[in-house]
């Protein structure tokens, strides 16, 4: 197990080596995992949460928030290989997301009229329309293979690049990442049109 000097994780620990070493206490691999994965999930949240739900929670906070109570509780975890704990992380933020969604609904806007004010945000229906689509968006997403959806997933919501994608999907090069990520979404667009 490769360690710096300053006894901290290095960046080629791998993510089952963390996930034990912060099963069995190691506050470094712990927070190693945090690091790792915040920035991603940070940057696929950040479209997440709609602009009228935004004051509950910043999206940062919400994030951060949702790794540190998931990762307090890595027993519940099982690690299935590489990008494992990044779907299981991605997920405890989507249910958080729809959480505060479903919280600010109920609640509604706690805000003081004032009849100088224009309405720069979103409309009920727009919203409604947005969550139609944010819902067959996932419900298709869950339809597709666990490659494609990982393909989707990293190309659409992360922004990686392909040559990255082929080194996530263990794929030979950026060019036959390119491949899968075209005919998963593809596949998506069919399946999203058939719900």
């Amino acid at each position: 197990m490769a360690r710096n000097d300053d006894d901290s994780p290095s960046a080629s620990d791998d993510t089952s080596d963390l996930l034990e070493r912060a099963r069995a206490g190691d506050a470094d691999a712990l927070n190693a995992l945090f690091e790792r994965h915040l920035p991603t999930l940070r940057r696929w949240a950040s479209g997440r949460l709609p602009a009228w739900a935004r004051d509950i929670a910043d999206t940062t906070d919400l994030v951060q928030e949702t790794i540190i109570q998931t990762l307090k509780h890595l027993d519940r975890f099982e690690d299935r290989g590489e990008g494992a704990l990044q779907a299981y992380l991605r997920q405890a933020v989507m249910n958080r997301v729809r959480n505060e969604i479903r919280n600010r609904a109920t609640r509604g806007p706690q805000v003081t009229l004032d009849s100088q004010l224009r309405d720069e945000g979103t409309s009920p229906v727009e919203a409604a329309i947005a969550g139609q689509v944010l819902d067959q968006y996932e419900q298709g997403l869950d339809r597709l293979r666990p490659e494609e959806r990982e393909a989707v997933i990293a190309r659409v919501e992360f922004g990686m690049s392909y040559g990255e994608i082929a080194e996530t999907l263990g794929k030979p090069s950026a060019n036959a990442a390119r491949m899968v990520v075209v005919r998963a979404l593809v596949r998506l667009a069919e399946v999203m049109k058939g719900t």
